[in-house]
């Protein structure tokens, strides 16, 4: 079988070109012109930050791809879906304030931005996993399904629970509604915080299966109803209502890998990463550390297991950045990403995608 490939370009620039204009070179040397971009609703799946982190994409490189895009008649929008934690993304106002605050609004990015999963994250689909092992359906917010096109513009980065970020991670934890995120994360138990609940029953009105009930004044969840569907966490006003986070850290990553299979099946597709700014946790942080290694560069391809095996081997042969977290917890025959999260295993979702047909491995490296 021929090996994926995947292009990439170094930081470095040169009087005349930009970062964001490299940036197009790059994408229109991969080939991301010969998607079918004539009249397509188009999503670029992007992270638009955690206000006070200053790590994610800036907006310029989501406007240098929308540009090239555009030109060749797409119909491009910025998505993401609402986050399952108590943070500024957990509904669809507070997250576009989050994505204007941080630059990604429809001036500055050259289209509009569409929370794919709706005002209270309960807009979703029930997308069939191709080849699942541990799912048959996967919840993904509505606008990235109805889009005829999916990119993924990623940030590259560490992270505390799946090991490493990147395309698949992108596509299929940021793809999934609130619920898809509990699917993920949990075994379908929820808790209340009675601290928090004022007793407005709007978890009740929304439970198909009557789980919550109202005691003393408070909202509690019977186990024994709940199926799971994430709904009561949506509508709570307080935020008082959240999973009990107990899935396996394995798990997580190979469900994780699945509902990226659920979102890529069976239409164009195209993933970009920026390996820059490399922080040691997620951008869903309020807050970033220093890189745990210099900047590496920008990659492109239209396999996002590809691109995110050629971002992990490039962190892992580049030089520890001193002052990092890395640096601090650096063991001797450890990779990077081992070193970081002992507990974690950054390849389970790379092999798990191989194992389910979402890409290969194996690749060629393509430096422009």
């Amino acid at each position: 079988m021929s090996r994926s490939k995947v292009y990439f370009a170094d930081m470095r620039t040169k009087f005349g070109e930009s970062l964001p204009q490299k940036l197009a070179r790059l994408i229109r040397s991969a080939g991301i012109e010969t998607l079918p971009l004539q009249d397509s609703f188009t999503a670029v799946k992007i992270h638009f930050g955690e206000p006070g982190n200053l790590a994610f994409l800036r907006h310029a490189y989501a406007r240098s791809v929308v540009d090239v895009i555009s030109a060749k008649g797409a119909r491009p929008f910025l998505t993401d879906c609402n986050t399952l934690y108590p943070g500024r993304r957990k509904n669809a106002l507070e997250h576009l304030d989050t994505a204007y605050c941080n630059g990604f609004t429809p001036y500055a990015t050259g289209c509009q931005v569409i929370i794919a999963d709706g005002l209270k994250g309960t807009d979703e689909v029930d997308a069939p996993v191709p080849n699942g092992i541990l799912l048959k359906t996967a919840k993904i917010g509505r606008a990235v399904m109805d889009a005829d096109i999916v990119i993924t513009l990623n940030h590259f980065k560490a992270h505390e629970l799946t090991g490493i970020g990147g395309a698949i991670k992108n596509a299929g934890m940021g793809c999934g509604s609130r619920a898809g995120k509990k699917d993920m994360h949990c075994d379908g138990i929820t808790q209340v915080n009675k601290d928090r609940c004022i007793g407005c029953g709007k978890c009740l009105k929304a439970c198909a299966h009557s789980a919550p009930q109202i005691t003393d004044g408070k909202a509690v969840i019977h186990a024994d109803r709940c199926v799971g569907c994430g709904r009561c966490i949506g509508v709570c006003p307080k935020d008082a209502i959240s999973p009990v986070w107990s899935q396996a850290t394995g798990l997580v990553d190979k469900k994780m890998t699945e509902y990226a299979a659920a979102v890529l099946a069976g239409r164009p597709q195209f993933h970009i990463s920026l390996a820059v700014d490399i922080s040691p946790y997620c951008d869903c942080h309020a807050e970033n550390d220093v890189p745990i290694v210099p900047n590496i560069g920008m990659f492109a391809s239209f396999d996002p297991v590809a691109i995110d095996r050629a971002c992990a081997d490039m962190v892992n042969q580049a030089q520890v950045m001193p002052g990092s977290a890395l640096s601090e917890r650096l063991k001797e025959g450890c990779d990077h990403f081992t070193s970081l999260f002992p507990e974690t295993d950054w390849r389970i979702q790379l092999d798990h995608a191989e194992a389910i047909g979402l890409g290969s491995q194996e690749y060629e490296l393509i430096t422009i």
